[in-house]
């Protein structure tokens, strides 16, 4: 009877180098599941890739069946007694694992506070290019903090921003609503625009 370490065909050898990088250089690295190898303890209970219970079985005896079946033995409930082991596809788990962790991230969207700065006395097509980004980057989710910058002179006629602010939020209404607004500080009048919907 050929031994579970026995390499067969070049699954096998994925198998065992898989089991190598856990145990490289006699150092234990520790993954989700005990696997093949790993597993010490017997007896076992088993389920097979189908989630039909196969009974307790001795080590021996399940590494037998994954041996013919040419899947691997993953321990699923250490805690159990015995221990409830199942025969899968253990690097194709993984790999579908992974993949679904990726798809969930690309469906979590992190929240940016994106910058668009303005001056006063801005010419309309400036003012027409600012606004478009600030509506793409609230229509992606994010919120748009706006600045408008006064210099010298501009700053006698605080007005001019409170009318340019007004004008932006005007512009924007149908996408976003105002989630704070300042008066001149520091040569600067800032507003801060949320996706309209949101708790503000």
């Amino acid at each position: 009877m050929r031994s579970f370490r026995q390499a067969r065909g070049p699954r096998r050898g994925v198998r065992i180098a898989r089991r190598e990088r856990h145990e490289k250089g006699g150092r234990r690295i520790a993954t989700d599941h005990r696997v093949n190898e790993d597993i010490r303890v017997s007896p076992i209970r088993l389920i097979d890739n189908e989630g039909e219970q196969l009974g307790v079985v001795s080590l021996e005896e399940a590494r037998e069946i994954a041996d013919d079946r040419d899947l691997d033995l993953v321990e699923v409930a250490p805690d159990a007694r015995p221990p409830v082991v199942r025969l899968m596809d253990y690097g194709r788990f993984k790999y579908e694992q992974a993949k679904a962790e990726k798809e969930a991230k690309k469906k979590q969207h992190k929240v940016e506070v994106k910058q668009v700065k303005f001056r006063p006395k801005i010419e309309e097509h400036d003012f027409n290019f600012k606004t478009r980004h600030a509506r793409e980057f609230i229509e992606e989710g994010n919120k748009v903090k706006v600045v408008v910058m006064f210099r010298y002179r501009e700053l006698r006629r605080p007005e001019m921003g409170e009318e340019l602010l007004d004008k932006i939020e005007e512009e924007l209404s149908d996408v976003a609503q105002v989630q704070s607004r300042s008066g001149l500080e520091n040569r600067n009048m800032e507003m801060v625009l949320a996706p309209k919907g949101w708790d503000v």
